[in-house]
């Protein structure tokens, strides 16, 4: 459960998506999460994303998971395509838990299900569910992962490790109790699920005036923050006592030894913001009752540099195929 390593993909996969239709604004880029089209007069986003670090809950989480990626954009997404495989045509129950999940997080989206494909292949031990999100601008500003500028502040929403955390407490839970984690503490670790969706947060931030935003997927914090830096060609440097690790996280990070930092966190936003713009965007957060944290600047520099302790620890190498929960699923493999 990974992605293909940053070089493998600049040699390997992009040079296959270039094109020069001149409707296509924004089209395959490392790092930008959205496709941006030209359609009529209005703007379409789009995006596609699978699932396969999760078993619980798959289809509520793969639709969750593909809108926010519309919604960091600054669109509201509106429609989606499912598809879902199962390991065997025996798998019936399984199907229905799954598309019934995924309309349940429809209808928590105001969303609709406008087509897909299910079926089932021998050769996954797990099931895999993939969503393709559509909205449309509808005159909103689309924002880029690449638009951070040197001064802007860092700011990060509601914490880190979140889906990790969650994901751990639902589908590592056997592990979890052999490794010290009581049943209360599953349950508050599953309960870190429902904060999944950055969607109303989102669109509020793009509204009030920040320059990039990207939500927290894998590679966690440190991966994100690197390919906002690569793309808009600068440096962020963060302050790791300013980040909010929430204690339930804090306690599952300690138990399976997994870095908060590096771990798959959908339900966070990193997003940089211009100082002129750092008093609105607080008093927004603040009255949509929106937890966050201004954790450090960007640069004119390259990296990601973490303050800690009096201690800088400098990243460089973007390594998206790096994640902390896909290490998790290697050393205890996991059945459906």
């Amino acid at each position: 459960m990974s992605k293909f390593s940053f070089n493998l993909l600049e040699n390997r996969v992009f040079p296959f998506t270039k094109t020069e239709d001149p409707d296509v604004l924004l089209g395959a880029a490392f790092g930008e999460d959205v496709a941006l089209t030209k359609v009529g007069g209005d703007i379409l986003a789009s995006h596609v994303d699978p699932i396969v670090g999760a078993v619980g809950d798959i289809g509520w989480l793969a639709v969750h998971v593909a809108c926010n990626d519309i919604a960091a954009s600054g669109i509201a997404p509106r429609w989606i395509q499912l598809l879902v495989l199962v390991p065997s045509a025996d798998d019936e129950d399984l199907l229905k838990k799954i598309m019934g999940d995924a309309a349940h997080a429809v209808r928590e989206l105001g969303m609709t299900i406008i087509g897909g494909h299910t079926g089932y292949s021998a050769g996954l031990s797990r099931p895999l569910v993939a969503v393709m999100a559509l909205g449309t601008a509808s005159g909103r500003r689309p924002i880029r992962t690449g638009g951070a500028q040197a001064g802007d502040h860092v700011l990060v929403t509601k914490g880190i490790g979140l889906e990790g955390t969650a994901i751990l407490a639902q589908d590592f839970a056997d592990i979890a109790r052999r490794l010290g984690l009581s049943d209360k503490e599953l349950d508050e670790g599953r309960d870190v699920m429902k904060s999944v969706s950055v969607l109303p947060e989102a669109l509020l931030l793009a509204d009030n005036g920040v320059s990039a935003m990207h939500d927290v997927t894998r590679g966690g914090l440190i991966e994100t923050l690197l390919e906002i830096a690569h793309l808009s060609g600068v440096g962020i440097e963060i302050n790791a006592s300013q980040l909010s690790i929430p204690p339930i996280v804090a306690r599952f990070a300690q138990a399976f030894q997994f870095d908060p930092l590096r771990i798959i966190s959908s339900g966070t936003l990193a997003v940089t913001v211009p100082d002129k713009h750092l008093a609105q965007v607080e008093n927004a957060l603040n009255e949509s009752g929106t937890s966050f944290a201004v954790v450090g600047r960007v640069k004119a520099e390259h990296g990601v540099s973490v303050i800690s302790d009096e201690n800088v620890i400098h990243y460089s190498e973007i390594k998206p195929e790096e994640d902390e929960l896909a290490r998790l699923w290697r050393a205890y493999p996991r059945n459906p």
